[in-house]
């Protein structure tokens, strides 16, 4: 990690990747923002309209469009390209054809040179963290993905409505797959340093769990509601990376769920999955184990087996 200018490529000028890039100018993440994307046009297009709005940011930004060279001393290559799935086509042909995609954007990463650190944000994004992981040799520590990081933002802002407490004091997590067998494991939820169980047990009437599950499946449909609407989800993603790259260049050592390559936490190794970790200048340095209860273990293992099912059906030469 360099400690002198701050530099991010960023690979896909799509709507997930420009969201990134317009909430890191307006936060002032780094000194030097790269796009790069097989549409050179477009990703002239994307630095222009970026640099018109320096006058108003509050930090100066040196935004170009370049190529996989520029990658060759930057600290973190954010990865938000990836192709649409067709009508009619398989989860596993959309996955396969996107390992494609990835092996013609990092083999030309890793030859320039690039040293840094590898944040996925393309969906499904553990299955791509981990093919980004097999691609590039790199060490799991600098491969890490989006994972859970926007589900946990959700969670908390729909727990603090109900409460009625700030999102920022409601403590816990969403792990596991960015997905459909993603969960809350509700019994490390906190507000400060109360447990929403407790809270529950002593306002009964009040509140109830029924109502914590409804908020669960409120965090893990939220995707598919937001689509319906609009088509897309972009905002939310593009400020979920901005969060994780501020971790990583500013070396915070926070705590973030970003999706890492489990060694025999939580009893599964080799799957990359949505799970708390503390993120500083070498990506990531430490993976947070809950305590979970017998019922949450099976929910975690469920998940883990759903993403190697997957893994396990792709093509990587």
């Amino acid at each position: 990690m360099k400690s002198d200018t701050k530099k991010v490529v960023l690979i896909g000028t799509g709507m997930v990747g420009m969201s990134f890039a317009y909430a890191a100018l307006n936060q002032g993440v780094t000194d030097e923002l790269v796009l790069i994307d097989i549409d050179k046009e477009r990703a002239m297009g994307e630095a222009m309209d970026l640099n018109h709005g320096l006058a108003f940011a509050k930090s100066n930004m040196k935004i170009y469009a370049g190529d996989y060279s520029d990658c060759k001393n930057a600290d973190i290559v954010v990865i938000a390209a990836g192709v649409a799935q067709k009508d009619g086509e398989t989860r596993l042909d959309l996955l396969q054809r996107n390992v494609e995609v990835f092996r013609s954007i990092i083999t030309p990463v890793v030859k320039s040179g690039f040293d840094g650190i590898f944040l996925v944000a393309t969906n499904p994004v553990d299955i791509m963290t981990r093919v980004t992981y097999e691609l590039s040799r790199f060490g799991a520590s600098r491969v890490i993905g989006s994972g859970t990081t926007l589900d946990t933002a959700r969670l908390h802002y729909l727990i603090g409505d109900y409460f009625s407490v700030d999102p920022r004091n409601v403590h816990g997590y969403v792990i596991g797959e960015h997905g459909d067998s993603e969960f809350v494991p509700f019994s490390q939820i906190r507000l400060g340093t109360k447990s929403v169980n407790e809270l529950i047990e002593e306002k009964k009437g009040m509140y109830d769990i029924e109502q914590l599950h409804a908020i669960e499946d409120q965090v893990r449909t939220a995707a598919y509601k937001i689509i319906a609407a609009k088509r897309a989800t972009y905002y939310g993603i593009g400020m979920a990376l901005t969060r994780i790259v501020k971790a990583i260049l500013n070396d915070e050592n926070s705590i973030l769920t970003v999706s890492g390559k489990l060694s025999g936490e939580y009893d599964a190794a080799g799957v990359f999955i949505g799970v708390p970790a503390i993120i500083g200048r070498n990506g990531l340095k430490e993976m947070i184990q809950l305590s979970l209860t017998d019922e949450e273990k099976a929910k975690f293992a469920k998940s883990v087996s759903v993403l190697n099912d997957y893994f396990s059906g792709l093509k990587l030469g």
